[in-house]
C-alpha cells in the first residue's frame, strides 16, 4: 500500500450538542491515500460534506443505483461497509451523530436514512440548503466548526424518541452490544415483538442487527487501539469465538481482521488527530 500522509483537526461541538454529536473531525487527504476507503458499519448516524471534490460512493450502501457523487451527505446505520473512491485530494468535515437525534437535528428519524446516504439537500430542515456552501466559504477549521455549530443549533427541533425505544437503544450500547434482546423487552415492558417493530421504525434496524453492529464497532475500535490478540478481542466484544467475529468481519467490512489491519488500519492511524490549529485561508 502506498504511503500515507494527511493533515486532521478536531474540536467538540457546542456544549448543548455535545450528548448527541461527537467532536467535529476535519481532514485533508493527499493524493498518497488509498484510492478506495471503506466506510465500516457504526452506531453513530455519519453527516460528512466535502469542502474540495465531492464523495465519489461507489459501493455499498447508498450506491443502490450505482455510483453517486455526494457533496454533503448523512448516513445511517448499515451493515456492510460504504466504499469512497478518493480520485484527488479531499478536505472536508466528518460528524458523528447518536440516532437518537435524528429527528431533532435532521428532521427524519434515523430509520429514514439506514442503509443508505441521504443528501443533506433533501432533510426537511432550513440549514441543510446552503451549509455546503458556509462551509466552503470559511477561512479555516475553527472557523469551519463555528459554522457547523450555528447550522445544527439553529435547525434543533423538540423532539422526544419514545422512552422505550431510547431505553432499549441505551441498554444496548452500555453492554457493548451483549444483552439479549429478550432481556432488552422485558427491561422496557414491551413483547419482542412489539419492541423490534417500535425500534426499527425508529432506528432503521431490528435490536438484534443494532447489537450486531455495536459489537463490530467495538472490535473494530479494539484494533485501532493496538489491540493484535484477536481470540482476545472477540472474547471483549461479546462474540462467541475468534471465528464467529472473523465470520461477523466477513459480513460487515467484507474482509478479516487481520486483512483490514493490514490493508486499511495504517491509513486509518497516519491520520492522528491533532489539536485544532488557527484560522487560516487555505491554499487551494
Amino acid at each position: 500500500m502506498e504511503e500515507t500522509t494527511g493533515a486532521w483537526a478536531a474540536a467538540l461541538p457546542h456544549p448543548a450538542l455535545r450528548g448527541v454529536v461527537k467532536p467535529y473531525v476535519a481532514y485533508a487527504t493527499s493524493a498518497a491515500a488509498p484510492s478506495v476507503h471503506a466506510g465500516l458499519p457504526s452506531r453513530y448516524l455519519t453527516f460528512i460534506a466535502a469542502l474540495d471534490d465531492p464523495l465519489h460512493i461507489i459501493g455499498g450502501p447508498g450506491s443502490e443505483n450505482g455510483p453517486r457523487t455526494v457533496e454533503a451527505g448523512v448516513g445511517g446505520l448499515h451493515l456492510r461497509p460504504v466504499q469512497i473512491a478518493q480520485r484527488t485530494p479531499q478536505r472536508g468535515v466528518h460528524v458523528s451523530v447518536d440516532p437518537m437525534a435524528a429527528r431533532a437535528l435532521f428532521g427524519v428519524p434515523a430509520a429514514e436514512l439506514a442503509g443508505t446516504t441521504v443528501e443533506i439537500e433533501a432533510l426537511p430542515v432550513s440549514w441543510a440548503r446552503d451549509l455546503p456552501e458556509r462551509l466552503a466559504e470559511a477561512c479555516g477549521w475553527r472557523d469551519v466548526f463555528e459554522r457547523l455549530d450555528r447550522a445544527l443549533m439553529e435547525g434543533r427541533v423538540g423532539y422526544t424518541v419514545a422512552p422505550e425505544v431510547r431505553h432499549a437503544w441505551e441498554l444496548l450500547v452500555r453492554t457493548g452490544g451483549r444483552v439479549p434482546v429478550h432481556r432488552v423487552a422485558r427491561e422496557v415492558g414491551w413483547s419482542r415483538r412489539h419492541l423490534g417493530e417500535r425500534f426499527a421504525a425508529e432506528v432503521g434496524t431490528t435490536p438484534k442487527q443494532a447489537a450486531r453492529v455495536i459489537r463490530f464497532e467495538r472490535s473494530a475500535a479494539a484494533l485501532r487501539a493496538g489491540a493484535r490478540d484477536l481470540a482476545a478481542v472477540s472474547a471483549a466484544c461479546g462474540y462467541y469465538d475468534q471465528a464467529y467475529m472473523n465470520r461477523e468481519w466477513r459480513a460487515m467490512a467484507e474482509c478479516t481482521p487481520t486483512e483490514w489491519m493490514c490493508e486499511e488500519l495504517p491509513f486509518l492511524q497516519d491520520g492522528d488527530i491533532g489539536p485544532v490549529p488557527e484560522s487560516r485561508p487555505w491554499t487551494r
